[in-house]
């Protein structure tokens, strides 16, 4: 897990539920996608299924913001980045890019996520195996730079 790069998950595809009356994707499935694209990095930090059964443990998203930046329609194929930009111990700060095949821009995600043991739930540190999977990757990020959009807040401009 050297890449000086995000990680970039494989393709998914809109489907044909999550279309509403507008005809687009309906907001709640771009945090479907997100999540399905995530998982992917995850299996990379250690993460995931196995994890849970193995060890009694998992991850919980704490918070998560998107931002909507041009409309997904049915049967569009996106893909997501995953940039580790920050973490501690029991928990990790991520921002990921979704892009639609052609290339472009389609929404960005920030969240926090938590590490869990499940027997309480209640969070707790992350095995030092699994600690040291996720430094290797948030290593790799440093190097890059922080995307546009991390840490954007939702306002209304005050009035000059």
């Amino acid at each position: 897990m050297s890449d000086a790069s995000p990680f970039m998950s494989s393709f998914h595809s809109v489907e044909e539920g999550w279309i509403d009356f507008n005809g687009h994707m309906n907001m709640g499935y771009y945090t479907v996608l997100f999540d399905r694209c995530a998982d992917e990095a995850f299996a990379e930090m250690g993460f995931g299924p196995d994890y849970v059964k193995a060890r009694g443990h998992s991850t919980f998203s704490a918070e998560f913001h998107i931002r909507y930046l041009r409309e997904i329609k049915l049967g569009d194929r996106v893909r997501s980045t995953f940039h580790l930009l920050a973490h501690d111990e029991k928990r990790f700060h991520s921002f990921q890019e979704l892009y639609h095949q052609d290339g472009w821009l389609a929404a960005t995600g920030e969240g926090m996520t938590l590490h869990i043991d499940l027997s309480g739930p209640r969070v707790a540190p992350m095995p030092d195996d699994i600690l040291r999977r996720v430094r290797a990757m948030a290593t790799a990020h440093a190097a890059l730079p922080v995307p546009e959009g991390v840490g954007h807040k939702i306002a209304i401009p005050a009035k000059a």
